[in-house]
């Protein structure tokens, strides 16, 4: 049985990952920032036919994820598929550039770019025995930009360059990285609704497919084809998951 590592998965497009890959008889090592966030996850698949591991990761402190990683291989035995979920709870805030603070930035950097470098860091061992791969969760922002939202473009952004980049560096030794950029309906996009009532409808507008993905049904069997032998020739690739809103990468 395979077996993946999905972080920030306590809710959201993290969630709807972990449902995907449990009911597609995949092993799961689903972490998150707090340990409940985790343990409610994993009593929602207790029946599925993968076994959920709950586990606590930070992955803006230096060792959780290392951990969650030594964790997980402990617990299965091998590790398939890292998959880098998590994002900064700020990631719909809306700032202007010339209004933002050190402390915005820091707080979508720690989360995005450098808890992938420890994630990925992490994962490379075990990932070399199983020639297995890495699926970082992207945006459609950081494609085309995000007015009011530069700094998670721009992260966004900065991910999908590590991907290319990545992917050429673990190449030779079988180890695939690929990324996917969905939109979905998300309590993060709930909240930036709240905050803008004109946005959802002006987003909707944008959709060809008139609606916004759920997290389970329709971003999490992308996620799962991607790490799966099935996209075996498949590296350095973005697949965008939105229903059309972006028809080119």
């Amino acid at each position: 049985m395979s077996v993946v590592l999905v972080t920030g998965s306590a809710r959201g497009v993290g969630r709807g990952l972990v449902h995907a890959f449990a009911r597609a008889g995949w092993d799961v090592a689903a972490s998150a920032r707090e340990q409940d966030g985790a343990d409610r996850l994993a009593t929602e698949l207790v029946d599925a036919p993968g076994t959920v591991l709950a586990l606590q990761a930070d992955v803006t402190v230096a060792g959780e994820i290392e951990q969650a990683v030594a964790d997980t291989v402990e617990r299965f035995g091998r590790l398939d598929a890292f998959v880098h979920n998590a994002v900064s709870h700020r990631s719909a805030e809306q700032c202007a550039v010339e209004s933002a603070s050190p402390e915005l930035w820091e707080e979508h950097a720690s989360v995005s770019l450098r808890g992938l470098w420890r994630g990925v860091r992490a994962a490379r061992v075990p990932l070399l025995a199983t020639r297995g791969c890495v699926l970082v969760l992207t945006s459609p922002a950081g494609i085309s930009g995000s007015a009011n939202n530069a700094l998670y473009g721009s992260v966004k952004g900065g991910q999908r360059a590590f991907v290319r980049s990545l992917a050429r560096e673990w190449g030779p030794s079988g180890v695939r990285v690929n990324g996917l950029a969905p939109l979905a309906r998300t309590e993060a996009l709930d909240r930036a609704f709240l905050a803008d009532p004109k946005r959802e409808p002006a987003l909707a507008r944008l959709v060809p497919l008139g609606r916004f993905g759920d997290p389970v049904d329709d971003i999490g069997p992308p996620a799962v084809f991607l790490c799966s032998d099935g996209a075996r020739y498949i590296t350095g690739q973005h697949l965008v998951v939105s229903g059309g809103r972006l028809t080119s990468t």
